[in-house]
C-alpha cells in the first residue's frame, strides 16, 4: 500500500510539472499586411485556418497597400504582405525591374499573383442622381452635377481611378479645383462615403462594393485602367518563413479561393 501511494504520488508530482508547461506553449505568431479590401474575407479566412493550423495566430494589419509598404520599409514586423497592385509589391522586391530604389524585402520564389479584383462604379442606396455608367460618371463630372468619391493618389484604387480619368481624357486637377471629387485614405474611406450618401458615386473595387451591401452600375475594363492584380509574397524579415510559406499555401487552395470567389475576387493561383 505505501508504495502504490509513493507512486501515485511520484506520478501526481510528474504531471503537475508537465502539464503547465504544455499549456503555457506559445502559438506561433504570423503578421499579415494586407490591403484594406481583403479585410473581410481575409478574416474569414483566418477562422477556417484554426482547423488546418491550430498552433498558428494570424495577426492582420489592414490598410492602403502604399501606407503598408511604407511601414515595411521602415522596419515594422511583417511575415507576409499581400498589395492590392503590384507596384508596391515591384518597390520591395529587388528582383522586378520597377525597383529603382534598391529595396530588397521580398523572399525570392515566394512571389505570386494571388487575385484579381475589378474597379467597381458604386452607388448610394436608391441612387438619387441616377448614375449608370462611367460615360454619365464622366459628363456629370464635367458638368459639376455629380460628386464622385476616390482614392489618395498613394492608394492603388485611386492610381486605377486616376487611369480611367486619363482614358476619358479629363484633368483630376481640374475636377478637385472644381469641388467634384473627394478623397480617401484607402478603398474603405471611399466605400463609406458611398455608403452614407455624401457623394453621389464612388469608384472602389467589386468586392468592397459587394461586402458593403452597394449597387455595381458600372464595371472598368482592361484597357480603362488595367488588371487589378494583387500579389503576396513571404519576406525576407519574416521570423517564421516556414509558417508564413503555408499559409500563402493555403490561400491559394480551394477552401480559401471559395472564400474570396464568394465576394467576386478572381482566385489566379488555384
Amino acid at each position: 500500500m505505501k508504495i502504490q501511494k509513493l507512486a501515485a504520488l511520484v506520478l501526481a508530482l510528474v504531471l503537475s510539472a508537465v502539464v503547465p508547461m504544455c499549456a503555457h506553449a506559445e502559438p506561433t505568431e504570423l503578421i499579415v499586411f494586407a490591403a484594406a479590401s481583403m479585410t473581410e474575407t481575409l478574416t474569414e479566412i483566418a477562422e477556417l485556418y484554426k482547423s488546418v493550423a491550430p498552433d498558428v495566430e494570424i495577426v492582420y494589419n489592414f490598410d492602403s497597400s502604399g501606407t503598408l509598404k511604407t511601414q515595411i520599409e521602415e522596419g515594422a514586423d511583417c511575415d507576409l504582405f499581400i498589395s492590392a497592385a503590384p507596384k508596391q509589391m515591384n518597390a520591395l522586391d529587388i528582383a522586378s525591374e520597377a525597383n529603382t530604389a534598391g529595396l530588397d524585402f521580398v523572399l525570392q520564389g515566394t512571389r505570386i499573383n494571388l487575385l484579381e479584383n475589378k474597379v467597381a462604379l458604386a452607388i448610394p442606396e436608391g441612387n438619387p442622381k441616377n448614375v449608370t455608367s462611367y460615360d454619365q460618371l464622366i459628363e456629370g463630372l464635367k458638368a459639376g452635377s455629380l460628386m464622385l468619391a476616390m482614392g489618395n493618389s498613394d492608394v492603388p484604387v485611386g492610381q486605377y481611378t486616376q487611369k480611367i480619368l486619363a482614358y476619358y481624357g479629363v484633368s483630376e486637377e481640374e475636377l478637385a479645383a472644381a469641388g467634384v471629387i473627394t478623397y480617401g485614405s484607402n478603398v474603405k474611406e471611399v466605400t463609406t462615403q458611398v455608403s452614407e450618401a455624401t457623394v453621389d458615386c464612388g469608384i472602389i473595387y467589386g468586392t468592397d462594393a459587394y461586402s458593403a451591401g452597394l449597387t455595381v452600375v458600372d464595371t472598368a475594363t482592361a484597357e480603362m485602367c488595367g488588371q487589378v492584380i494583387y500579389p503576396a509574397a513571404v519576406l525576407k524579415i519574416t521570423k517564421n518563413e516556414e509558417a508564413a510559406k503555408a499559409f500563402l499555401d493555403y490561400l491559394t487552395g480551394e477552401e480559401a479561393s471559395a472564400v474570396f470567389e464568394s465576394v467576386g475576387f478572381s482566385p489566379l493561383s488555384k
